[in-house]
C-alpha cells in the first residue's frame, strides 16, 4: 500500500515538473512577444483616443468660430437667429472645401468611413488607405463643422484605421496580427469618442472583424480602456447624455409596444439606408448628365443643406440637442415626425453629396424622435398600462442604431453607456432584437455592408463569400512545363475557345468558369506587350484546395 502511494506522488511530481517546463518554455519563447503586442495595443489604443478626442474638440472649436454660438451643445437654437445667406454660405463654403480635399487626394472624390475599415479587416490584412483616409478625416471635419448633418463616429473609426495601418506596416504585421491591431484601435477610438469602453470593445469584434476570438479580446479590451481613460481625463467620469429617470417598464404588460416599436424602428432604419443609397444615385446621375466636376458636388448638397437649416437648423451636425429633447420629452408629437423626416433627407443629401461623416449619430438621434412619437401616441392611447413616453424614445434611440449598424450588442450597449440607465434594459433590447431582425432581411445586414456590396464587394455572407477573390490564378496555376501540367497544345485549344483566365484574376471569377464549361483546367495566360501568352494551367482540384485551406485559416484565426 505504502509502496503503491510513494509511486503515485512520484508520477504526479513527474507530471508537475514537466508541466512547470512547459509553462517556462512557453514564457521564455511567447511571452516577450505577447507582452510587445499588449504594449502595441496599448500605445495603439493611446493614439486613437487622442485622435478621437482631438478630432471631438477641433469640431466643438471650428462650429464655435463659424457659426459663432458660444455653445455648440444647443447650436441649433443658435442657428435659429442668424440670417438665411450666413446659413447657406457657410454650408455650401464647407462643401466646396471638402470637394477640392478629396478631389486632390482621393482617387474617386469618396469619403473612407467604417465600410472601408470592415474592407480593410476582411481583405486586406487589417489595413485602409493611408492617404485617402487622412484626407477623408480633414473633409469629415470640415463637414460637421459647418453644417453637415452626419455623425463623428464613421470618420473616427477610420482615423483610428489609419494609425493601425502604419503600425502594421512598420512591424510587418501579418493578417492576424493586423486585424487585431486595427480591432485595438477602433475600439480605442469609439471609447474615447462616446465614453463607452464596454461598447467600444464590441464594436470592434461585431462589426470590424466580425468575430469574437478569445486571443483578440483581451489586447482589444486594453486599447478600449485606454481610450475611455482619454475621455475621462477630459470630460470627466460623465455620460454623454445627462437625462432624468424615463421612467418605470409596466413589465410584461407592455412589452408587445416595445415589440411594435422595434418593428416600426427597423423600418425606419431601411428607409434612412435606402435614402442615403437613392441619394448617392441620383447624384451620380445628375453629375454624369450635367457634366459636374466632383469637387463640386459636396458643394451643391453643403447649399442644399443650408437652405434646408434655414427652416430647420436641427439638421446641423451631430443634432445633440434635439436627440436629448427627445430623450426628456421636451417634442411635441408633429415636431417629432417632421424632424424625423427632415433629418433622414439631410442626412441623404450629406452622404449623397459625398460630403462625409458617419451615420451612428444621426440614427441615434432618428431613432429617439421615432420612439418619441410612438410613445406619445401609446401612452395617449393606453395611459393605465404605459410607463413614460420618454422610455419609448431611449428604446427606439437604440433600436435605429442597432439596425442601421447591424451591431445589437454593441449598440445596445452604447445605449446603456451613453446615458447610464441600466434599468430598462429588457425594453431596450426587445425593440433591438425586432428591428435588427427586420432590418437585415431588407438590406445586406447593415448599412456598411450593403455599401460594399454595392461596390461589389461580398463580405455580408461571410468568409466564403470573399475569400475567393483573395486568391490568385497565378498563385495556384501549375506552371508551363510541370510534370503535373497539361499540354501547351491543350491549353492552347481551351484559350481559342475562350476558356483562359489571366494570371492576375481571382479564384472568384474562374470559379464560374469551371461550372459553366464544365472542364478540368483552365489555361493561365499573361499579357506581354498587348500579346496573351500561355504560362501555365489553374486546376479546379488546385482552386478548391486553395479555398479549402483559406477557409481553414479563417475559421482557426476566429476560434484561437
Amino acid at each position: 500500500m505504502v509502496q503503491d502511494i510513494r509511486s503515485s506522488l512520484s508520477a504526479a511530481s513527474v507530471r508537475w515538473l514537466a508541466g512547470l517546463k512547459d509553462i517556462w518554455r512557453v514564457l521564455r519563447h511567447r511571452g516577450p512577444s505577447q507582452f510587445q503586442f499588449w504594449l502595441i495595443a496599448l500605445l495603439i489604443g493611446i493614439a486613437a483616443g487622442f485622435a478621437a478626442l482631438f478630432f471631438r474638440k477641433g469640431i466643438a472649436a471650428l462650429q464655435a468660430w463659424v457659426y459663432g454660438a458660444p455653445d455648440v451643445d444647443y447650436l441649433h437654437s443658435f442657428a435659429q437667429g442668424l440670417p438665411w445667406y450666413v446659413l447657406v454660405s457657410i454650408a455650401a463654403g464647407g462643401g466646396l472645401a471638402v470637394g477640392l480635399i478629396l478631389d486632390r487626394f482621393t482617387p474617386d472624390g469618396r469619403v473612407r468611413a467604417v465600410a472601408d475599415v470592415i474592407e480593410g479587416a476582411a481583405l486586406r490584412d487589417g489595413r485602409v488607405e493611408i492617404r485617402a483616409g487622412a484626407a477623408s478625416a480633414l473633409a469629415s471635419f470640415i463637414t460637421l463643422s459647418t453644417g453637415g448633418s452626419s455623425g463623428r463616429e464613421g470618420p473616427v473609426v477610420h482615423m483610428a484605421g489609419v494609425i493601425a495601418t502604419w503600425v502594421s506596416n512598420r512591424i510587418n504585421a501579418d493578417g492576424i496580427t493586423g486585424r487585431d491591431l486595427l480591432g485595438c484601435a477602433v475600439a480605442a477610438a469609439v471609447s474615447a469618442s462616446f465614453n463607452a469602453p464596454i461598447a467600444g470593445a464590441l464594436f470592434a469584434m461585431e462589426v470590424v472583424l466580425r468575430h469574437f476570438s478569445i486571443n483578440a479580446f483581451a489586447p482589444i479590451v486594453v486599447a478600449s480602456v485606454a481610450g475611455t481613460v482619454i475621455n475621462r481625463l477630459e470630460y470627466g467620469d460623465v455620460t454623454e447624455f445627462t437625462l432624468a429617470t424615463p421612467g418605470a417598464l409596466q413589465f410584461y404588460v407592455e412589452l408587445p409596444a416595445f415589440l411594435i416599436l422595434g418593428l416600426i424602428c427597423g423600418l425606419v432604419a431601411v428607409a434612412l439606408m435606402k435614402a442615403i443609397f437613392f441619394a448617392d444615385r441620383v447624384g451620380n446621375r445628375v453629375q454624369r448628365h450635367l457634366h459636374l466636376p466632383r469637387w463640386l458636388r459636396p458643394a451643391v448638397s453643403g447649399a442644399m443643406l443650408g437652405v434646408i437649416a434655414v427652416w430647420y437648423p436641427h439638421i446641423i451636425g451631430v443634432g445633440y440637442e434635439t436627440t436629448v429633447l427627445a430623450l426628456t420629452g421636451g417634442l411635441l408629437l408633429g415636431q417629432a415626425v417632421i424632424f424625423t423626416v427632415v433629418k433622414t433627407a439631410a442626412v441623404a443629401v450629406t452622404m449623397g453629396g459625398r460630403m462625409g461623416g458617419g451615420v451612428f449619430s444621426p440614427s441615434l438621434m432618428i431613432g429617439a424622435l421615432t420612439g418619441l412619437a410612438f410613445g406619445l401616441i401609446a401612452t395617449a392611447v393606453l395611459p393605465d398600462v404605459s410607463g413614460t413616453h420618454t422610455l419609448y424614445a431611449f428604446a427606439g434611440m437604440g433600436a435605429v442604431a442597432a439596425a442601421v449598424l447591424g451591431a445589437p450588442i454593441s449598440t445596445t450597449l452604447i445605449v446603456f453607456e451613453l446615458t447610464g440607465d441600466w434599468q430598462i434594459g429588457l425594453a431596450v433590447m426587445v425593440s433591438v432584437s425586432m428591428s435588427t431582425a427586420l432590418a437585415s432581411r431588407l438590406v445586406h445586414r447593415s448599412f456598411f455592408l450593403t455599401q460594399l456590396e454595392l461596390r461589389n464587394i461580398h463580405c455580408a455572407a461571410g468568409p466564403q463569400a470573399y475569400l475567393l477573390a483573395l486568391i490568385r490564378a497565378g498563385a495556384v496555376m501549375r506552371p508551363m512545363g510541370d510534370s503535373r501540367c497539361a499540354s501547351l497544345e491543350d491549353c492552347q485549344a481551351l484559350a481559342e475557345q475562350g476558356l483562359g483566365i489571366r494570371a492576375s484574376a481571382s479564384l472568384e471569377a474562374a470559379m464560374p468558369v469551371f461550372d459553366r464549361a464544365d472542364v478540368a483546367w483552365l489555361p493561365v495566360l499573361m499579357e506581354d506587350g498587348g500579346s496573351e501568352e500561355i504560362i501555365g494551367a489553374l486546376y479546379h482540384v488546385d482552386a478548391l484546395k486553395a479555398y479549402n485551406r483559406a477557409l481553414a485559416a479563417t475559421a482557426a484565426e476566429e476560434h484561437r
